[in-house]
């Protein structure tokens, strides 16, 4: 059954950014003005027709209206009532959705407002341990918040920027990448050619800076240790920067960031976001996902691009009228710490703490090189076909530890079909693997994997009954 649309918000703010009244937007759309004004309230769902009608209209894309981004912030706001401050408050899931539907930008200053509260108590809680050991206090803290904020900014927009999506595109064919041009030999003669700045490839010393720009001298350095897909890499932000500024910088002050530290590091995001469309422009790269089926290996072939910049941009492909399949991508280290993470789908991350322990993430690391395929089924019931594969990077001298990391990339089983990975799995027979967002506020009261007792449940203890789990879920 197909989910109803209650998207008023969405009309309401297109309404107002088109200066129209709920009468005239009515009189466009060809609805009485109470129709309008109950799609606004979310009394009514948007109809086909009106959709339609919308998109005509105004030439907005339909899929904007959907209920993806609800359901993502609703996710965030069940999360952060987990909670045991709002332990006697009794906030329901209607609740959220109540908020979320009506009011977004309400939700969103709640959820940094728990953000900034929990990081107070964090601190505060650590304040003594901090003056003994000489750290001044909060500096730690002001470091980590700007990227929660970024993360949360790149989170809410799909992770897709259209203008520099567009720009990279339109930079890539006059490069002829993707069309039979080594891309980090375009890249470079591009520089060379409009900007006069030189590409060095340094030596292979493991302490010098993997690259370094010298807008004076007009030379950009690369380290030798750097494979070439992340040489391109490097040179293409740095095109970013000569090239694109104004439109980088644009799109940092739409981010409203609290903090020039947190503005500083959406630029560079966005700058590293412009270098991976330049090296796999939109459309042509969209068309390859498509013919490969998604074949990771094989994508990173053709291109030339590494696994990571694969999985990566495949999560991007959420252009307005051009969409690629809804990807999850996470990048995860061995502690569990999820690095890099972004949502597409209805998927969800743990703001606060380590991953679901039952995601064939962690597994990946014991099976190097492999790709491994799970079917995972989160709380809600929706089922994933979940990738995973573990890449390391050597040590680069004695002494210097080895880097690894996971990358888990998934989509809905309602798109195996256009995946590879999906050719022979039995989807009503497959072992189905019961995942969750975090311990701390997963329902699963059978979970063997469990590390703790969720928050917003009690908890009963048998002193003469042991299980793997030393308490039951109430």
């Amino acid at each position: 059954m197909r989910q109803k649309v209650f998207a008023g918000h969405a009309v309401r703010r297109l309404r107002e950014k088109l200066g129209l009244k709920q009468g005239e937007l009515a009189q466009r759309l060809a609805v009485s003005p109470s129709y309008i004004n109950q799609i606004e309230s979310n009394q009514r769902p948007l109809t086909a027709s009106v959709l339609i009608a919308i998109s005509r209209t105004f030439a907005v894309d339909i899929t904007s209206f959907g209920a993806e981004d609800l359901d993502r912030l609703v996710a965030d706001l069940r999360e952060t009532a987990a909670d045991p401050l709002f332990k006697d408050l009794d906030l329901g899931l209607q609740d959220m959705k109540a908020v979320a539907n009506l009011s977004p930008a309400f939700a969103h200053a709640f959820l940094r407002m728990h953000v900034a509260l929990r990081r107070t108590a964090e601190w505060r809680a650590s304040l003594d341990d901090m003056i003994t050991a000489g750290v001044t206090p909060g500096a730690d803290e002001a470091k980590l918040i700007p990227y929660e904020e970024v993360r949360d900014f790149f989170h809410y927009i799909d992770n897709y920027v259209d203008g520099l999506d567009r720009a990279a595109e339109n930079a890539a064919a006059s490069l002829s990448i993707m069309e039979g041009a080594e891309p980090g030999a375009a890249i470079a003669a591009h520089l060379a050619r409009r900007h006069q700045v030189q590409v060095e490839i340094g030596p292979a010393d493991p302490d010098a800076p993997l690259s370094r720009y010298d807008p004076r001298a007009r030379r950009l350095v690369l380290s030798g240790v750097l494979p070439a897909a992340t040489r391109a890499f490097r040179m293409a932000v740095t095109m970013a920067q000569l090239e694109h500024g104004a439109l980088v910088e644009h799109t940092v002050a739409s981010g409203a960031f609290r903090s020039q530290t947190a503005a500083e590091i959406c630029r560079l995001a966005l700058q590293n976001y412009f270098a991976g469309a330049l090296i796999l422009p939109y459309r042509r790269f969209l068309e390859l996902a498509r013919r490969l089926r998604h074949d990771l290996d094989r994508m990173a072939l053709e291109t030339g691009a590494s696994l990571e910049q694969v999985c990566h941009r495949l999560s991007t492909l959420q252009r307005p009228g051009a969409k690629g399949v809804p990807f999850y991508f996470a990048k995860v280290d061995r502690a569990g710490n999820i690095t890099k993470r972004h949502s597409a789908t209805r998927f969800q991350f743990a703001r606060h703490g380590g991953a679901c322990a039952a995601w064939n993430v962690h597994e990946a690391f014991e099976v190097a090189g492999r790709t491994l395929v799970q079917v995972g089924e989160m709380p809600d019931g929706a089922r994933y076909i979940c990738l995973a594969r573990a890449v390391s990077s050597p040590a680069l001298r004695h002494g210097q530890p080895a880097r690894a990391f996971a990358f888990g990339l998934g989509c809905e089983v309602s798109f195996a079909h256009d995946i590879v990975y999906a050719d022979g799995l039995d989807l009503k027979a497959a072992p189905v693997a019961k995942l969750g967002v975090s311990c701390r506020i997963c329902p699963r009261r059978d979970c063997d994997l469990r590390a703790f007792p969720p928050l917003d449940r009690d908890i009963r203890i048998d002193e003469n009954v042991r299980d793997i789990v030393p308490f039951t879920i109430s």
